[in-house]
């Protein structure tokens, strides 16, 4: 099995979004999605085929070198490891299953070409980010995640609010850049090099205070690219793109990068206990932060929005606690009804006529049984229903939090058993709204296209299934993902002590349920409560960016224009401006044209002349 087949995985999607590019706008619009779905499930079926080669140590393969000089060297080379093999084959995958669903979903769209073509590139740019083999061609793969994103969720670029919303995403995502291209020159300088193998095997020579600043910095960038505190505040507005679009960013590939970075340089962040603790608290912070915001959300895809958040944090808590397994393990549970429910989402507008406010929609259940059932897997996944996929991954990571035994991580523990609870209540809230009780929307909808529908059931079985892939020993599994992995089997606890902690978390999801079904099983009118308000606006974080960052900043440019560039800068040049003109009149007016004048100025001036050859003969 030839190892440089590894790089067809990345440049197939490459190449169709060229393709697209450069004849996509001449070519019809099935062979322009057909040529997408093509390649990326290409891409998938290659990463399936060499899957043996990410074994063990893995496989590294270089196609050629980038740049070379005077001692730095970075490559085109791919790293395909156990850890690259496993986010490979979820990217592709599920890219796949999200393209088939585009193709339907944007079947009367005007402008195909340019969408499947940034679909395409999304995919490679996410590709370059998980088979890289150095931090340079890494962050490559992190700008291209960026720019495709800005155009993507701005795609329907005609209404502001979507053009916005993408350059909302670009501004804050590049604050986050920014700390990540710290960190990888800072780790060039202290290092010599960027290849990734290299860097973790020698994080041990740093001095802890530096292996702190590094671990700070790349939580700060992954903070921004997956929407975690203080960045946030760009991923529900990015729900102005296309169901597609917003299926793929909180699933498959964007949201997901900052957590594989963290992974990825697992060997460095684990030696900083103050960065491990920081990654955690910023995880579940995170998580209770965006559940709470979802309690109130009233459009479908900003509550999932919010969900997404509040997942990735679980996975940054795992990251912090020290399970690399675990923190993979609730990426992929995710990802998979993550999907599931975004595409089922798009679906549910389609049936409700184009409507977004679920206390505008009701009694879908009766109108698409199969969309229903189909939901409601996701619903149960995404709540955590005992033996689903999410309640396996999402369980291991509160296990290991609490396995850590002193008071901080006990109290995010803690934190992250409460999040569990809203999570079941605002899943079944959405649940409840948009099929259950009478019809409230006003239009009356169409049925999906059946390549929208056929998409969801591989998605609901992987979701269902998926807590297979590292069933815990107390089930009778034996945690195949974290030895696939090479990561350390997670602290045993007693199994009475397990068993107790699973009846407690049981305990938050049946609260959850309940409360929901108690106050949303008949729709409870619109609700105008203040706190709601305050929860709607995602505790009104943009008005805070406002106060302390956009208003500063405006104030500052406005004195640096008016004073200094327009009182100084201008002033000075409007008034040598002045001065050049006043002198320019006064030369202006000895040139008269009368000869009479001429001759008086050459006689003074041969005066002159004389005089001073003069008083040159007596000194």
């Amino acid at each position: 099995m030839n190892p440089l087949l590894l790089f067809l995985i990345p440049i197939l999607p490459l190449f169709g979004g060229v393709i697209n590019v450069c004849f996509g706008s001449r070519l019809p619009h099935r062979l322009v999605s057909g040529l997408s779905v093509a390649a990326v499930s290409g891409s998938f079926l290659l990463a399936t085929l060499l899957w043996p080669l990410g074994s063990g140590e893995g496989t590294r393969v270089v196609l050629f070198s980038w740049l070379k000089s005077a001692g730095f060297q970075a490559d085109v080379g791919i790293l395909f490891d156990p850890l690259a093999a496993v986010m490979t084959l979820m990217v592709t995958g599920v890219a796949t299953l999200i393209h088939l669903y585009a193709a339907g979903y944007m079947a009367e769209d005007e402008s195909p070409a340019r969408f499947f073509a940034l679909l395409n590139l999304f995919v490679f740019a996410m590709l370059c980010i998980v088979l890289a083999d150095n931090l340079l061609f890494l962050f490559l793969g992190w700008e291209g995640v960026g720019f495709c994103s800005y155009g993507l969720i701005g795609f329907w670029y005609r209404n502001s609010k979507n053009a916005s919303a993408g350059r909302k995403a670009f501004i804050v995502t590049r604050i986050g850049d920014l700390f990540f291209a710290i960190a990888l020159l800072w780790l060039f300088s202290a290092f010599g090099t960027v290849m990734i193998e290299q860097i973790n095997a020698r994080v041990a020579e740093l001095d802890p205070l530096l292996l702190t600043g590094l671990t700070l910095l790349l939580l700060g960038g992954a903070c921004g690219k997956s929407a975690q505190l203080p960045l946030m505040s760009w991923l529900p507005d990015a729900m102005a793109g296309p169901t597609p679009v917003s299926a793929l960013i909180h699933a498959a590939t964007m949201v997901t990068a900052g957590v594989y970075l963290l992974c990825r340089m697992f060997p460095l962040v684990s030696l900083s206990p103050t960065g491990m603790a920081a990654i955690a608290l910023v995880g579940a912070l995170t998580a209770l932060y965006a559940a709470s915001c979802a309690l109130a959300q009233r459009e479908i895809k900003r509550v999932l929005a919010y969900s997404t958040m509040s997942q990735i944090g679980y996975m940054f808590l795992a990251v912090g606690v020290g399970t690399v397994s675990g923190a993979m393990f609730h990426l992929l549970t995710h990802a998979f009804f993550k999907a599931l429910l975004f595409m089922g989402a798009g679906c549910v507008i389609h049936l409700a006529g184009g409507e977004n406010d679920i206390y505008r929609m009701g009694g879908l259940k009766e109108k698409s049984p199969q969309v229903f059932w189909l939901f409601l897997v996701g619903i149960l996944c995404l709540a955590g229903t005992p033996l689903t996929g999410g309640f396996f991954s999402k369980d291991a990571i509160l296990l290991t939090a609490f396995a850590a035994g002193d008071g901080f991580y006990a109290t995010l523990w803690g934190i992250g058993v409460l999040t569990a609870g809203l999570t079941s209540f605002y899943s079944f809230r959405l649940l409840y709204l948009v099929f259950f009780g009478t019809a409230r929307q006003a239009g009356q909808g169409h049925a999906p296209s059946p390549l929208m529908l056929w998409t969801l059931p591989p998605l609901a079985l992987l979701g269902l299934c998926t807590g297979l892939l590292n069933l815990p020993h107390l089930f009778g599994g034996h945690e195949w993902l974290t030895l696939w992995l090479g990561q350390p089997m997670a602290e045993m606890l007693p199994v009475g002590t397990e068993i107790g902690l699973l009846f407690l978390m049981l305990i938050f999801f049946v609260g959850g349920w309940v409360i929901a079904h108690v106050r949303y099983r008949t729709f409870p009118g619109d609700e105008q409560a203040g706190w709601r308000s305050f929860l709607l606006s995602g505790w009104q974080a943009d008005r805070v960016y406002e106060l302390i960052l956009l208003r500063p900043y405006r104030a500052i440019c406005r004195f640096c224009w008016q004073g200094g560039d327009k009182a100084l800068i201008d002033g000075v040049m409007e008034g040598l401006a002045r001065l050049c003109l006043h002198w320019g009149d006064y030369v202006r007016r000895l040139s008269n044209g009368q000869v009479a004048f001429y001759l008086q100025g050459f006689a003074w001036g041969l005066l002159l002349i004389v005089g001073w050859f003069l008083l040159a003969s007596v000194k």
